[in-house]
C-alpha cells in the first residue's frame, strides 16, 4: 500500500513477507536471527491509518525490535494455519497476541476464507434451518451477516453468539498453547460495563463478541493479560493524527486513533520488562 495508489496522506507500509508465508505483513522487514518481540494481531496491531503503531512504539521504549504480523480484519484461524508466523512467535522473547473478535473465523454456522477472515464462504445447513427466511446469498462478509441475524431475531441469535463464543475460546486456547513461549494477551476494548446491551450481546464494539470473562478464562495458558480501556464513540474516532488518501476518511473513523497505540505501548512496557 503506498502514496502511488492512495494518494496524497496515504501512508506507505513497507509491505513485506517472512519465509515462506503466504500473508503480506507491515514492514520495513525486521531481523527474525536477532532477539525480538513478536506481535499477532488484526487491524489494532497492523495500525492501519496509523504512522507509529503500538508495536513500533514499544520497540522504541524497550529498544528490541518488534516483528508486527498484524493482519487487517484478521480473525484467529489465519495465524492458526500459518506455520511462519507460529514459528517466529516461538523463537520470539515475547509473543503479544491481540485479542481479535469471534465474527471472523470458522465455526459449525459458517465458513470463512482462509486467510482474508472477514470474507464469508458458505453458510451451513444448520444456519439455513435457524433462519430460514433468510437468503444468505446477499451476504459476503461475516459482519453484515451478523448485523442482520441480529436484527432479524435476538432470541435466535443468541444460538449465534454462543456458538461464536464457545469457538472462539477454544480455538484462542489451543493456539495460544501451540505457540509454547511467553505470551502477553493483550486486549483494547471499552470495559464491559461500558458497553450497552446491544453492544455486549450484537455485534458493535470491538473485539466482537469477547467478553473480559472470556479473556481472563485463558490466563492459564499465557504469561499475563493487558487490558487497556477504550471509549467507543457513536460518531466513531477522531481522525487527527492519522494518514490516510481521499476516499478513506470513513474506513480511518472507523479504527482506534493514536492516542489508543500510546495507551496499549505503555500499558505493555512494564510487562515486557518484567518477561524480557
Amino acid at each position: 500500500m503506498s502514496y502511488d495508489t492512495l494518494g496524497p496522506g496515504a501512508l506507505d507500509y513497507f509491505p513485506c513477507r517472512y519465509g515462506t508465508s503466504d500473508l503480506l505483513f507491515r514492514g520495513p522487514r525486521r531481523d527474525l536471527t536477532s532477539p525480538y518481540v513478536a506481535f499477532i494481531g488484526g487491524t489494532l496491531t497492523f495500525g492501519k491509518f496509523i504512522e507509529q503503531p503500538f508495536p513500533l512504539k514499544v520497540e522504541h521504549l524497550t529498544g528490541l525490535p518488534s516483528v508486527n504480523f498484524g493482519q487487517v480484519n484478521a480473525g484467529i484461524d489465519v495465524f492458526s494455519k500459518d506455520a511462519v508466523v507460529s514459528d517466529a512467535a516461538r523463537k520470539a522473547r515475547v509473543a503479544v497476541v491481540e485479542v481479535l473478535g469471534a465474527a471472523n473465523l470458522t465455526n459449525r454456522l459458517f465458513t470463512v476464507h482462509a486467510r482474508r477472515n472477514d470474507r464469508l464462504m458458505r453458510c451451513t445447513a444448520e444456519l439455513l434451518r435457524l433462519y430460514p427466511e433468510i437468503d444468505f446469498t446477499q451476504f459476503n462478509f461475516t459482519r453484515h451477516l451478523l448485523s442482520h441475524l441480529y436484527l432479524a431475531d435476538e432470541d435466535r441469535f443468541s444460538v449465534v453468539r454462543r456458538n461464536l463464543q464457545r469457538t472462539w475460546v477454544r480455538k484462542m486456547r489451543s493456539y495460544l498453547k501451540k505457540l509454547d513461549t511467553k505470551t502477553v494477551l493483550l486486549k483494547v476494548a471499552a470495559p464491559d460495563h461500558d458497553l450497552d446491551q446491544n453492544r455486549l450481546i450484537g455485534v458493535k464494539g470491538e473485539p466482537v463478541l469477547v467478553t473480559d470473562a472470556m479473556v481472563d478464562s485463558l490466563h492459564d495458558v499465557v504469561s499475563a493479560i493487558v487490558h487497556v480501556p477504550m471509549e467507543i464513540g457513536g460518531g466513531g474516532f477522531s481522525v487527527s493524527g492519522m494518514g490516510f488518501g481521499e476516499l478513506e476518511i470513513e474506513a480511518a473513523r472507523a479504527v482506534a486513533p493514536p492516542q489508543v497505540h500510546n495507551a496499549a505501548a505503555r500499558a505493555l512496557l512494564p510487562v515486557l520488562d518484567r518477561l524480557m
